[in-house]
């Protein structure tokens, strides 16, 4: 446990190099703006969250090119339309806070297959339940989803055309990768972080369980039980540091077109620095947040940054401990379900015809 905590720690502080980030940040910057500039200029403010999750879309396959890229973003760009839209239909409930628990649980485990399916980068279900959660926290009418669907899905279509717009000018193509069977308990792992999050967020009356789902998630989609630490540290330190950064971006009172031009350039900003170090991305994540909410519902901002940082803590903490838990149950599962017997394994794979890969 002791290098364990060591090693945790130096991950906190750990600034990896990255090549490239600032074509990713430009893409994604652009394909920010563009929509929010768009709901803005038809007077509809309230389509903004609509519009910044299809947006989105720009955020997958930054270390992929061509086809390969494009078939991720297509099929990431429809599971971030579909979720916009569940959020919709959730938000038109009258207890759509609760409601909001299950089915957020539902999209996590899902979500989890898709992006293991396809290997999807970034990894996990994290912007599903982020764009479910947002919308779903604003009451709606079901007379809004052929809206959510319009601008969730041009939005989407638009940072695919950008994300793959170099594509048309190269002559090298590369194959997208073929969905894979992936059968874990990850989408499980997933679900429960939603659940015990949601639930608990929810119960103690914080107006914001959503963030704590996201919170809950974010840690668990890193690689290995140390990196998962070092991402659920991140999220709570970086999260209270943000919330410096977001009073003074709240502070002024904005306009929602320089909100939106803030919002952009925050994208920017992000997408250099979270390959780098993630903690660090959140000191600029966190008003990015706060930001597009504002768009839509504008809250005091006393009780809004009080609300972002009790529900990260709670999320992210619950993240860890599953995190935690996950080794100890390993260690259990050899003791209840006895050893594996390599000959026995081999006898029945020889009579059901299917070779041991060595």
């Amino acid at each position: 446990m002791g290098e364990q905590l060591r090693a945790t720690l130096r991950g906190l502080l750990h600034i990896r190099q990255e090549q490239g980030a600032y074509r990713v940040a430009l893409r994604a910057g652009v394909s920010v703006l563009v929509p929010l500039l768009a709901v803005l200029a038809v007077d509809r403010p309230d389509w903004s969250l609509y519009a910044a999750f299809g947006a989105f879309t720009a955020l997958y396959g930054r270390n992929h090119v061509h086809l390969s890229r494009a078939a991720m973003q297509a099929s990431a760009g429809a599971a971030l339309t579909v979720s916009v839209v569940l959020g919709v239909l959730v938000g038109s409930l009258e207890s759509r806070a609760w409601a909001a628990v299950p089915v957020g649980a539902g999209i996590a485990a899902l979500g989890a297959v898709l992006a293991a399916a396809q290997d999807w980068h970034p990894p996990g279900p994290i912007f599903l339940v982020f764009g479910f959660g947002a919308v779903a926290s604003v009451p709606h009418a079901v007379s809004d989803v052929p809206a959510a669907v319009a601008v969730a899905g041009l939005s989407s279509l638009f940072a695919l055309l950008v994300g793959n717009l170099g594509s048309f000018f190269r002559r090298r193509k590369s194959r997208p990768a073929r969905l894979r069977h992936v059968w874990t308990w990850e989408p499980a792992r997933y679900a429960v972080a939603v659940l015990l999050s949601g639930a608990t967020a929810t119960a103690i009356g914080i107006g914001h369980p959503y963030w704590a789902m996201v919170a809950a998630v974010a840690p668990l989609s890193a690689p290995g039980v140390t990196a998962q630490l070092v991402r659920a540290g991140h999220r709570i330190v970086g999260t209270l540091l943000g919330l410096l950064t977001s009073a003074a971006l709240l502070a002024p009172g904005l306009s929602p077109a320089a909100t939106v031009l803030v919002v952009a350039g925050l994208q920017i900003v992000t997408e250099l620095l979270v390959g780098r170090n993630y903690g660090l991305a959140l000191l600029f994540i966190t008003p990015m947040a706060l930001l597009m909410g504002q768009l839509v519902a504008a809250r005091p901002t006393g009780s809004l940054l009080f609300d972002r940082g009790a529900e990260t803590v709670i999320g992210a903490l619950i993240g860890g401990a599953i995190v935690l838990l996950q080794p100890w149950l390993r260690s259990r599962r050899p003791a209840r379900d006895g050893p594996v017997r390599p000959a026995a394994w081999a006898a029945d794979a020889r009579r059901r015809g299917v070779r041991r890969r060595r």
